[in-house]
């Protein structure tokens, strides 16, 4: 008995999935780069310059506070970056911006996690450190970040994607999370 020659599906070629694939490799890389350089600066950078890290006054419960909002607020903001990488084939930098609007995860409660984050890992290390001059800067980084997202993200999310932005934004919150997740309608871009 002779063997069968292979089937020529056998060696017909599979769907390509590398075009997508290298767009989730370089999602990804930029999304690390980004995360090193705005929330790094911000959140780790600013912060270490106004103090040293060296702790003042505190008390045990407010560093056990201070510890554990720090560590939420980092943990939120890797969940956001890789959820802009994964899914929406892009970064949170203006100039490499998602494919897709990002409507998943944490983006179902607040439209603005990474901000909120980045203010609560700032919070974090006032209450841990005990320094009144993370404080003040948790405020201004807030004003400023508020009137970024007012003035320039918003209405260039609106020129993105459109009507899709606009039933998310009228769904789920901007800065106060809600406590039931939303979902933002699929429609076009």
């Amino acid at each position: 008995m002779t063997p069968e020659p292979p089937s020529p599906d056998l060696f017909s070629p599979r769907p390509n999935n590398s075009g997508l694939n290298r767009a989730r490799v370089r999602a990804a890389l930029g999304s690390a780069l980004f995360l090193a350089v705005a929330p790094g600066t911000t959140a780790a950078l600013i912060p270490y310059l106004l103090t040293g890290w060296d702790a003042g006054e505190g008390r045990l419960p407010a560093r056990i506070a201070g510890t554990a909002l720090t560590l939420g607020g980092a943990a939120v903001l890797v969940d956001a970056f890789a959820r802009f990488a994964r899914e929406g084939l892009g970064t949170p930098a203006p100039i490499a911006p998602t494919e897709t609007l990002v409507v998943t995860g944490l983006y179902r409660y607040v439209r603005n996690p990474m901000y909120l984050a980045v203010t609560a890992t700032v919070l974090g290390q006032w209450l841990l450190l005990g320094r009144p001059i993370l404080l003040a800067y948790a405020f201004v980084f807030a004003a400023i970040v508020y009137a970024f997202v007012r003035g320039y993200e918003e209405p260039a999310l609106q020129a993105r994607y459109g009507e899709q932005y606009e039933r998310y934004r009228e769904a789920v919150p901007g800065w106060w999370p809600s406590l039931t997740a939303r979902r933002a309608r699929p429609g076009p871009r």
